[in-house]
């Protein structure tokens, strides 16, 4: 291990000892926040200092089974206490890997609940269907981690699915979990309108974004402009006879929210302003670090066929991811919601990426 590593571990022992001194400081007993606070930082610096602790033990035990092996007389034994030394050395190795993973730099927003959108793009009727079975596949994906899901907004197509859902997923380590899904997603498969059994191509564009608490963004009043008008159902047909549904501009950006789904006008704009906050929020955070774009085409992109993360081929019953080159051939589950060995293996993809960044 190497100096530089070894000192940041050694600043992890000391300020889990810090933290521990603060759980038992009468003063930060009786400040709710601080003690949280301080709790949330002993959690956080326990597993490593507990990994640092394995490792210099490992690193001992092979230290010692080495010079065990090379005072032994009995050539049986020393070769034991040289596999004994090899073990403990592989772990050692394993545990310091670990380690500089533990240290890398993680995305502050994995713990949050998410706000998914889920937008038709090329392919016409057949793009809004397949928006439906999207948005249904991430539904039954909640449901297996016990994750509650809330509609937002919708515009539902008139062939059936949607033109556009926004949702929120709540529940611990739903962004970590469901980050990799921005993008466009593309379906090779015949639409049911097809009467000559041609394959068709769509896509529809997912974006990704953390669900902010109203004070990690401000919203000056002045800078809104909100509009009510009566909400429409497919086709442009009237479904409520009051003026609810609301358009809240946000005049500084020009993003624009709209929600109807709800029959009170105060519950459409209180869900209007958690979209407008999230998206606002990914803006500031492309800006910070300097993607491509400073807006949510950096996720969605331009939802053109050629576009795609991931593509789901209904003949070859298979879904391949373009981002690892991994390809399952269990599509019907994938779409029921089985999406973790895509997930896990875009998880590990990230790791080694951030592993490799943090030298």
């Amino acid at each position: 291990m190497d100096a530089a590593l070894l000192a940041r571990l050694q600043e992890v022992r000391r300020a889990l000892g810090q933290s521990l001194e603060a759980l038992t400081d009468p003063e930060v007993l009786a400040d709710r926040a601080r003690y949280a606070a301080a709790g949330r930082r002993h959690a956080e610096l326990k597993p490593v200092a507990e990994a640092f602790d394995a490792f210099l033990a490992a690193e001992r035990d092979a230290a010692e089974a080495r010079e065990l092996a090379a005072a032994e007389a009995d050539p049986a034994m020393a070769g034991e206490l040289e596999s004994m030394a090899h073990d403990r050395e592989a772990e050692a190795a394993a545990l310091e890997r670990r380690l500089r993973l533990m240290l890398a730099p993680r995305d502050p927003n994995d713990e949050k609940d998410v706000i998914m959108e889920v937008r038709a793009a090329a392919g016409g009727d057949e793009a809004g269907i397949w928006a439906g079975d999207l948005f249904r596949m991430y539904q039954r994906y909640a449901e297996r981690h016990r994750w509650a899901v809330e509609t937002l907004t919708s515009s539902e197509a008139d062939s059936g699915g949607f033109k556009e859902i926004i949702f929120a997923v709540k529940g611990r380590g739903a962004y970590s979990r469901l980050k990799f899904e921005a993008g466009p997603h593309r379906v090779q498969r015949v639409p049911r309108t097809e009467s000559q059994g041609r394959i068709h191509t769509s896509i529809a564009t997912v974006a990704v974004l953390p669900e902010v608490e109203e004070v990690e963004v401000q919203i000056a009043e002045g800078d809104l402009e909100i509009d009510v008008f009566r909400s429409t159902g497919p086709g442009g047909q009237s479904v409520n006879t009051t003026d609810s549904a609301v358009r809240i501009t946000h005049k500084p950006t020009g993003l624009v929210v709209t929600c109807q789904d709800e029959k009170s006008q105060l519950q459409n704009k209180a869900k209007a302003l958690r979209v407008l906050r999230a998206r606002l929020y990914q803006i500031e955070a492309d800006r910070r670090h300097a993607e491509q774009a400073a807006d949510r085409r950096s996720q969605v992109g331009t939802g053109e066929r050629a576009e795609k993360i991931r593509t789901y081929n209904y003949r070859e019953n298979r879904v391949t991811d373009h981002r690892i080159g991994l390809t399952i051939k269990r599509l019907p589950e994938i779409l029921e919601g089985d999406l973790d060995e895509f997930v896990d293996a875009l998880t590990l993809d990230d790791e080694a990426r951030r592993l490799a960044e943090s030298g």
